[in-house]
């Protein structure tokens, strides 16, 4: 346990206190557990390295987050939990105002849930990686041992791609990157990984033998609505996956 987590700095409140003062990580941590039950405090810290949240600190170095800020970090958390939205696109909701209120606060539970009603497969793309992100830049953003993402390269878990000596890596590479980094503080490594890769490959492969006459149609409309109709699959076939991990870690609690 940190010396944030058990220290207290001046003036901190909990989610039901003041509106105009200010909590600690573990306040807001707990506060958020009973919505959010794998919220942790890690996380939060992962969610501000990657600049989608931006605490004050205080002279001594604690991170002290507003009404706006927990607010802002429930929308994010929805938008993952309920909409499998990478950081990315995440960022670019935030960015665009769609999760801001008319004042410019981040969006209220009901805006979040509105924006939530969307189609999934919006939430969920095959067609485009993004931007690349040369290896330097994947390190400094996510904090990530490089030893561990040549662990990752070894097992597939992630490829990138060599330009002129530099290895690139997409955008949901980084984002892999990012939540193995995670993992890693658990004692999880690149070997361990083998299981959610063997996993993603089966889905894929059913995924794929599925709609397989539609993609490799040459009429493009068709194929379009093939390319639609995979993005809907995965978004639907992730939402079930974490609907049955939810339900078999619950077993797990209860028998501790």
């Amino acid at each position: 346990m940190t010396s944030e987590q058990t220290a207290t700095p001046p003036e901190p409140a909990d989610l039901g206190g003041p509106p105009q003062k200010s909590m600690t990580i573990g306040a807001v941590c707990k506060g958020l557990a009973q919505e959010f039950p794998d919220i942790s405090i890690s996380k939060i810290r992962y969610l501000e390295d990657q600049k989608l949240l931006n605490p004050r600190r205080t002279p001594g170095g604690y991170r002290l987050y507003t009404p706006s800020d927990v607010v802002r970090l429930r929308t994010i958390l929805r938008l993952q939990r309920d909409e499998f939205l990478p950081l990315r696109v995440i960022r670019q909701e935030l960015a665009s105002g769609r999760a801001r209120d008319s004042d410019g606060a981040v969006a209220s539970a009901a805006t979040t849930a509105a924006v939530g009603k969307r189609k999934r497969r919006a939430s969920v793309s095959v067609q485009d990686g993004g931007a690349m992100y040369a290896l330097e830049d994947v390190l400094e953003e996510t904090r990530a041992d490089p030893a561990l993402v040549k662990e990752l390269e070894d097992y597939g878990v992630v490829k990138g791609e060599l330009r002129a000596g530099t290895h690139y890596y997409d955008e949901t590479e980084r984002e892999i990157i990012g939540a193995v980094t995670e993992l890693a503080r658990y004692g999880v490594g690149g070997r361990n990984l083998r299981v959610f890769r063997s996993s993603a490959d089966r889905e894929a492969a059913l995924l794929q033998q599925i709609l397989a006459p539609a993609l490799r149609s040459r009429n493009p409309e068709r194929r379009k609505e093939a390319l639609e109709a995979l993005e809907n699959l995965a978004a639907v076939a992730t939402h079930l996956k974490h609907l049955l991990l939810i339900r078999d870690l619950r077993k797990v609690a209860g028998r501790t």
